[in-house]
Order: C-alpha cells, then sequence, then structure tokens
C-alpha cells in the first residue's frame, strides 16, 4: 500500500499531466500521482524523463535489461510491473529475457555482453557502488565510450526512479497483467509463449 496519498489537489498542472498520462498508458501512473503533491518536483522529474527518452546511443534492449537489473536489485514492484509492460511490449524484448533478469547468473537466454550489462548494473546499484575498473574494462570491449556513459546514466535514472518508489510504498499497477494473454480455458499465459 502506498505511504502517500495517490489523490493529490487537482491542480491544472496535475489535470494536464493525468491526461497526457492517461492518452499515453491508458492510466494515469501512480509515481505520477506521487510527485503531483509537489508539482515543481513533478514538472522536474517529467521535463528529465522527457530527455531521458531522446538518448539513443545505446541499444533499447541493453538499456531494457539495465533498468530491470536495477528495479530487482532494489525490489521496487511498480518499476518492475511497468518495466516488464513496456519492455514486452513497447521495446520488444522478449519476456522470456525480462522474467530471467532476477536470476541472470543461472539462466542461458542472456548474451555475453547482456551479462556484462547486467553485473554492471548491480555492481552501480550496489551500496556502496562495486563497479571495479575491470568490469568497465570488459564492458569497453564491446560499448564506445558514448554508450558506456548512456549505460551509466540509464542506470542511475533507474535507480532515482525505483528508490522513490520503493519510499512511497507503491506496488505493481497492473501493467504485467496487460501483458497476458488468455489461453483456452480462461488461463492467463504470459505474451510470447
Amino acid at each position: 500500500m502506498a505511504r502517500i496519498s495517490l489523490d493529490p489537489p487537482k491542480t491544472l498542472s496535475y489535470r494536464i499531466a493525468t491526461r497526457f498520462a492517461r492518452r499515453r498508458y491508458g492510466v494515469m501512473l501512480d509515481p505520477g500521482a506521487a510527485v503531483g503533491h509537489n508539482m515543481k518536483v513533478a514538472r522536474s522529474y517529467a521535463l528529465f524523463e522527457l530527455g531521458v527518452e531522446r538518448w539513443r546511443a545505446l541499444d533499447r534492449g541493453l538499456k531494457d535489461l539495465a533498468v530491470m537489473a536495477v528495479a530487482a536489485s532494489i525490489g521496487c514492484a511498480w518499476c518492475l510491473d511497468f518495466g516488464y509492460w513496456e519492455t514486452t511490449m513497447n521495446h520488444h524484448v522478449p519476456a522470456e529475457k525480462i522474467r530471467a533478469v532476477p536470476n541472470w547468473r543461472d539462466s542461458g537466454v542472456f548474451t555475453e555482453l547482456e551479462r556484462l550489462v547486467l553485473e554492471y548494473a548491480e555492481a552501480m546499484t550496489d551500496t556502496p557502488p562495486s563497479v571495479t575498473d575491470e568490469i568497465v574494462a570488459r564492458l569497453s570491449v564491446h560499448l564506445s565510450e558514448a554508450e558506456l556513459v548512456e549505460l551509466t546514466a540509464i542506470v542511475a535514472v533507474e535507480n532515482l526512479r525505483s528508490r522513490i518508489n520503493s519510499a512511497l510504498g507503491l506496488t505493481a499497477q497492473g501493467f504485467k497483467d496487460r501483458c497476458e494473454v488468455p489461453a483456452a480455458g480462461g488461463v492467463a499465459q504470459p505474451a510470447g509463449q
């Protein structure tokens, strides 16, 4: 249960944000409702996220894996729920890979580069961070400096998102359920199976 009301004052700015979110996602996102209690924070956060969407140096699938690794490390239920939906439905990352992220070390579905990205995301998320020269050197074999900077930045961004959402007690909002395809007999199966 959220630790803050998800019913902020209905200012003009909040109503505009709600309309934008509903048009884009079908519902108002709980993090948007939570930060709606402070519209200066909400506006800054929204502008920042719009800027993040324009980052294009690093492969989208690698960014998605890094984001999900951070959310899993922190244990952000909202981020895992929304991330599963966004990566499988909008970015077309195989659901099998997204489901395997929390236990990536034991999974055979990832490439060498994907494993390095997951390791790096976890190392950055550790408190204190446990990034080493060795992991950066291994990543640098596969990534340009621009890509490495973008990977580092997206991991930091997801730490911000996941830590805010976790601290405010935000839980899954049902996005993953939108990916489920009803099977014969009425039992839902994950998309892509």
